[in-house]
């Protein structure tokens, strides 16, 4: 019998209200999602369609209003904050558009650091930085600081520190957008290098419909909710 995938992340009536002054702001309206293990996903939709939010709640940044999120098997949206840090530093990388590396370290630093502050390390910090920027093409530039970096290989940098702990789920949130198409190219051959030769579950959030169509899957937020393919 074929073996089935079993789903990374599951949402169920993900919904989330913002209030703003005297009236609320209904960013998500009843999300119901299944992603599986392996799965390239690509989030797209106009401003102001839940993107951003989607994301954020995946990711345990913040508590939605109604509904379950489910990452690897657990329930996150009523964990307290001790709880959701842990997972959040075993189960999910993150990737954001301003790469967000530290200035004074090193490249092989920054990929270090998620392990150091591992509850439960797994692995040699400075051996899987190594390992993981070698994988992503940066091994001659390890011992060089953002500064002397270009956005490229910044964003890749970015990369190996979002996998430094071995996550099952890596989201991304408009990994290009900062980036000219030279560079973005780069970035994007480098997920799916990352999904191949890792089995990662990459959910990007882009407003680049050329990135998108290089998923397995696009799912389409508008007002909030999923709305069919064109």
């Amino acid at each position: 019998m074929a073996q089935t995938s079993r789903p990374v992340i599951t949402t169920r009536d993900l919904t989330k209200d913002l209030p703003l002054g005297k009236t609320v702001v209904h960013a998500l309206r009843g999300v119901d999602l299944d992603i599986d293990a392996g799965e390239m996903v690509g989030i797209v939709g106009p401003s102001g369609s839940g993107k951003s939010t989607l994301l954020g709640l995946i990711g345990g940044l913040d508590k939605p209003t109604r509904g379950t999120i489910e990452i690897d098997g657990v329930e996150i949206s009523k964990l307290g904050e001790d709880k959701l840090t842990e997972i959040r530093n075993e189960k999910i990388g993150f990737i954001f558009q301003f790469f967000n590396l530290i200035p004074t370290l090193t490249a092989q630093e920054n990929v270090a650091l998620p392990i150091q502050f591992a509850r439960k390390a797994r692995f040699s910090s400075d051996k899987r930085a190594k390992e993981l920027l070698t994988l992503l093409g940066m091994k001659d530039r390890m011992h060089h600081r953002p500064s002397e970096l270009s956005g490229g290989q910044q964003q890749r940098v970015a990369i190996a520190r979002a996998l430094a702990n071995n996550p099952p789920l890596l989201l991304a949130d408009e990994p290009t957008g900062n980036l000219d198409t030279e560079s973005g190219e780069m970035v994007l051959e480098a997920l799916e290098q990352v999904r191949s030769e890792t089995g990662t579950t990459v959910v990007i959030v882009t407003h680049d419909p050329d990135l998108a169509k290089r998923t397995d899957r696009i799912i389409t937020l508008v007002d909030g909710r999923v709305v069919p393919n064109l």
